[in-house]
C-alpha cells in the first residue's frame, strides 16, 4: 500500500484543497499582473480587465450561461444575499411573499428571516425522510404575490438533491423568479442553467478546488426581465450589481477552477460516488447501530453521511486524529444543539447529535479510503 499522509482530509464539503493547477493560473496576478481593471489607460490595466473577462467566460460555460449574466462577488453567502434581497428590494413597496425550505443554509434563512422585517412574508417548507422538498409541495405553497422561490440544489450536510428542474418549470409556468443555492452542485453535477430553470444561481470557488473569498451571481439577462437592487453599493462594478474593486487573481482562480470543473466533473462524479460507496459499506458491513442520512440515490456523488448509535459525539469527531471530518454542519462548528438538517429528517435529538459527514473529493485516493474506514472502524468500535 502506497504511504498515506494524514490526516485523511474527508471534509470536502466544507471546503476543499486549491487545485495546483488553479494556483498557478492565479499567481502571476499577485507579483507581475497586478493592474485594477478599472484602469483602461494602460497595459496593466487592460490585462486585469481581460483576465477577468476570460474568467468570466469560464464560469458562464461551467453552467451553461452568457458571460453577460456573471456577477463576481465575495463569496456564496454574498451571492445569495444579492440574489434573494436584491429581487424582494425590487418589491420592497409592495412586499410580497417568499417561499424557501427549512433545511436551507444560513446564508439563505437569515436573509428571508430578513425580509420579514420589511414586510415580506416567508413560508419555510419541511422535508421528508431523505430531506427533499417535492414539487406540489411547492405548488400548494405559492400565492398570487410570490415573488420568490429559493431553494439549495444539494444540501451541505446530508447530500440530498432537490428536485430543481421539477421546481424550476413550475415557478416560470407560474411567473415566479427561482433562485438557487448551487454551492455544493456545480463542480460535483453537470450544470446547465436553463436545463435547471433558474433564474438565479449562487455558487462559491473554494467549494470546487479553487480560493476562498469568491464566488459567483448567475442572473438571467433574457425575458421575462428580472429586477434586482445591489446589496453593496459603490462606484457601480459588475453591472451596478457588486461594487468594489475586483479581486482579480480570485476571480481568476474561480475561472480556472470553472474550466477545469467543465471538464472533469462527469468522470469525478462516477469516481467520487465508487469511493463513497466503497467507504460506506465497510462501515455497515462492520458495525451495528448505524443510520444513513439522506437520500440512497438522489444526492451528491462523494457525501456520505451517518449517525452513530450509543456514541458520544465529542470523542468521537476529536479522537479520530487521523480522520479528518465534521459532525453535522461545518458552519455550525462550536454549536452544542444537534443538527437542524438531521432533525428535519425525522432523526432523534441523540442520533442527530451523533453525526458523522464525510466527503469524498479531487485528492482522495483509494488507499485512503480503505485507511479512513479501518480506522473509523477501530475508533467507533473501541467507543
Amino acid at each position: 500500500m502506497a504511504e498515506i499522509k494524514t490526516p485523511v482530509y474527508l471534509d470536502n464539503n466544507a471546503t476543499t484543497a486549491c487545485d495546483p493547477r488553479v494556483v498557478e493560473a492565479m499567481l502571476p496576478y499577485f507579483t507581475e499582473k497586478y493592474g485594477n481593471p478599472e484602469s483602461l489607460t494602460h497595459g496593466y490595466g487592460r490585462e486585469a480587465y481581460d483576465a477577468i473577462e476570460r474568467a468570466r467566460r469560464h464560469v458562464a460555460d461551467c453552467i451553461g450561461a452568457h458571460p453577460a449574466e456573471i456577477i463576481f462577488t465575495g463569496g456564496a453567502t454574498e451571492s445569495n444575499n444579492l440574489a434573494i434581497k436584491g429581487v424582494c428590494k425590487a418589491y420592497e413597496e409592495q412586499g410580497g411573499h417568499v417561499v424557501t425550505c427549512c433545511t436551507e443554509h444560513a446564508a439563505v434563512l437569515a436573509p428571508c428571516e430578513t425580509l420579514k422585517a420589511c414586510g415580506f412574508r416567508v413560508s419555510v417548507l419541511e422535508v421528508d425522510a431523505y430531506g427533499c422538498v417535492r414539487c406540489d409541495q411547492v405548488a400548494d405553497a405559492l400565492e398570487p404575490d410570490t415573488r420568490l422561490v429559493s431553494l439549495m440544489w444539494a444540501n451541505n450536510e446530508i447530500g440530498t438533491l432537490h428536485p430543481i428542474r421539477e421546481i424550476g418549470a413550475l415557478a416560470k409556468e407560474r411567473g415566479i423568479l427561482f433562485h438557487c443555492d448551487a454551492v455544493q452542485g456545480v463542480g460535483k453535477l453537470p450544470c446547465a442553467v436553463d436545463e435547471l430553470g433558474v433564474d438565479l444561481l449562487s455558487l462559491s470557488a473554494h467549494k470546487i478546488y479553487g480560493p476562498k473569498g469568491v464566488g459567483a451571481l448567475y442572473v438571467r439577462r433574457r425575458e421575462p426581465p428580472l429586477a434586482l437592487y445591489p446589496v453593496i453599493e459603490g462606484a457601480g462594478h459588475e453591472r451596478g450589481l457588486r461594487s468594489g474593486t475586483h479581486n482579480v487573481p480570485g476571480i481568476v482562480g474561480l475561472g480556472a477552477t470553472c474550466e477545469i470543473n467543465a471538464r472533469e466533473v462527469e468522470g469525478e462524479a462516477a469516481r467520487f460516488t465508487a469511493l463513497r460507496e466503497r467507504l460506506r459499506a465497510m462501515l455497515f458491513d462492520a458495525l451495528d447501530g448505524l443510520y444513513f442520512n439522506g437520500h440512497p440515490t438522489e444526492r451528491l456523488p462523494g457525501s456520505l453521511n451517518i449517525s452513530v448509535e450509543g456514541v458520544e459525539p465529542e470523542p468521537l469527531v476529536t479522537g479520530l486524529r487521523t480522520v479528518a471530518l465534521s459532525s453535522g454542519s461545518a458552519c455550525s462548528t462550536g454549536a452544542t444543539e444537534p443538527s437542524r438538517v438531521l432533525l428535519a429528517i425525522g432523526r432523534s435529538p441523540e442520533l442527530a447529535m451523533c453525526s458523522l459527514r464525510m466527503c469524498v473529493g479531487r485528492f482522495n485516493t483509494d488507499e485512503e479510503i480503505a485507511y479512513a474506514g479501518e480506522q473509523l472502524i477501530k475508533h467507533i468500535t473501541r467507543l
